[in-house]
């Protein structure tokens, strides 16, 4: 019966990482207009006349990310349609998202997601924040998505995820889905699945999880490593 809860629990986990990338690249690729080929023909630079934050040059974002010449002017195109200033704040995040989640309150969930792309937590996405994590969900390796992802729990961004940490991301996707979770969520539901998660994940037994444990237990769990792929090839 142990077995086949931690299986069940093995499936949850491998389902959250995956869904919280999968909404991730769906929510940014939707939100900002973003189209594979969108036109044939691109300017050889960014158009830089109307905004307030002029992102850095293509050479040094082709750099920085795996994205071509090409795609990098596709998305800047679509990101300063939806951004014309340049950067996003954390309201402007949340109203966008919550358009994809109306049944539900996506607002808390919307505030990690930010956070998560805010990686100089200056208070706002720019175009230059925003590439890069993408860049790392849809071409990194799957230690760069696992990293990602643990980056997304780790709320306080210390270094560990704690049991309140991983409990709010929990009741932050429940709320999200709002009455499209099924079957109804019962009210202890979260904390169980935060007690089972750490018991897989907190291998000295501390009462936190830090990256290492969270790596080795993933890349160690067939259905995590899994979900890490479909990210691969999709664009």
């Amino acid at each position: 019966m142990e077995r086949t809860s931690l299986h069940n629990d093995s499936l949850l986990y491998a389902s959250l990482i995956a869904i919280l990338l999968l909404i991730s690249y769906w929510f940014t690729t939707r939100c900002f207009k973003i189209i594979s080929g969108i036109e044939d023909s691109v300017e050889d630079e960014f158009e830089l006349s109307t905004v307030c934050h002029r992102p850095e040059g293509l050479e040094q974002l082709q750099e920085q990310t795996k994205f071509t010449r090409k795609e990098l002017q596709v998305l800047y195109r679509g990101f300063k349609n939806e951004c014309p200033s340049g950067i996003v704040n954390e309201e402007n995040f949340k109203q966008i998202y919550s358009q994809f989640f109306p049944q539900g309150d996506s607002s808390t969930y919307a505030t990690f997601l930010f956070n998560a792309f805010d990686t100089d937590h200056d208070g706002s996405v720019s175009f230059e924040d925003f590439v890069s994590g993408l860049s790392i969900i849809l071409r990194g390796t799957i230690d760069d998505r696992l990293n990602w992802a643990f980056n997304l729990y780790d709320l306080n961004k210390d270094g560990c995820i704690t049991k309140e940490e991983m409990l709010d991301i929990m009741k932050s996707i429940y709320d999200m889905m709002g009455k499209y979770t099924y079957p109804a969520m019962r009210e202890e539901a979260p904390r169980e699945h935060v007690e089972n998660f750490f018991q897989k994940m907190d291998r000295n037994k501390d009462g936190v999880v830090t990256i290492e444990e969270f790596l080795e237990s993933c890349q160690k769990d067939e259905n995590i490593m899994r979900s890490m792929q479909l990210f691969d090839n999709v664009i």
